[in-house]
């Protein structure tokens, strides 16, 4: 082989080889695995299972007298104007708004689940909508965090799953219902007692997906009961596209109160109320 420019043989090859191995790697295909996800929390446990018959209940006594106002939170699941809250936020009321600010409140239509403590408000129109996961896997230990309004003031609660129990209410709309069992664990700095305005908060995983929505609490047991998969998922089916986007970053005990605020700020999360006649 005939010398290049002056060059020996040996730099000729190297050159060769070299451009041909730049090529091979442009023209490869990049099949790499996506980054994986947040590894799970070190008290996270087996997946929740199934509803059983063996599931320890609670019973909550609704007492059987005529409608009386109070507010609670709901959140948004469409931009189109969807919102989520407890069913017995607004059951019985003529007039439900959501709280936007400046005094103002706009009335909303509902729509009530048949077989669980879910309704829908209807509005015409909506901000930004929480991305729902009805369906996504529990794990006994998992966090989860509840923005809303206890007590009727801003505030927010973190939980840790504990599994599911039954929740028998007897008295106005008696029934059994399954729910999850979630220990408190942490509170807005300076909200003391009851969380009562808190129903109808969503349960915010880290990615800041609504698994549930929030009911009831039991003071003396430090316990927050929520929905559960196999009543929420049905309650809300066909009311969210599935491209809703997951927060920019995950929700930590050190943040959700951050992020609480923005949904706030937002209307992602909002006051109900009921509105006099």
């Amino acid at each position: 082989m005939r010398r290049v420019l002056g060059l020996p043989d040996w730099a000729v090859y190297a050159v060769v080889v070299g451009g041909l191995l730049i090529f091979s790697l442009v023209r490869r295909e990049n099949a790499d695995a996506p980054p994986a996800p947040a590894p799970p929390d070190e008290m996270e446990g087996a997946l929740l299972g199934p509803v059983t018959p063996f599931d320890p209940s609670v019973t909550v006594h609704a007492p059987d007298t005529p409608f009386q106002p109070a507010s609670g939170t709901a959140f948004s699941i469409a931009r189109d104007g969807r919102w989520v809250t407890a069913r017995h936020v607004v059951e019985g009321c003529r007039r439900p708004a959501l709280v936007v600010g400046g005094g103002r409140a706009v009335a909303a239509d509902v729509r009530l689940a048949p077989r669980a403590d879910v309704a829908v408000l209807i509005t015409q129109g909506g901000p930004p909508a929480l991305p729902v996961a009805a369906s996504a896997p529990l794990r006994r230990g998992q966090r989860a965090f509840h923005p809303g309004f206890p007590q009727g003031r801003p505030g927010e609660v973190a939980s840790r799953l504990l599994g599911r129990e039954t929740l028998k209410v007897t008295g106005r709309g008696a029934r059994d219902e399954p729910v999850l069992a979630w220990a408190e664990v942490g509170r807005t700095a300076g909200l003391n007692g009851t969380l009562s305005g808190l129903s109808g908060a969503p349960v915010l995983d880290r990615q800041g997906q609504v698994v549930g929505v929030t009911l009831a609490e039991s003071p003396r047991r430090g316990r927050v009961y929520t929905t559960a998969p196999d009543t929420f998922g049905p309650a809300i089916r066909g009311q969210q596209q599935a491209d809703e986007v997951l927060l920019d970053e995950p929700i930590t005990v050190d943040n959700y109160g951050l992020v609480a605020d923005s949904m706030r700020r937002d209307l992602r999360v909002a006051q109900v109320v009921c509105l006099s006649v």
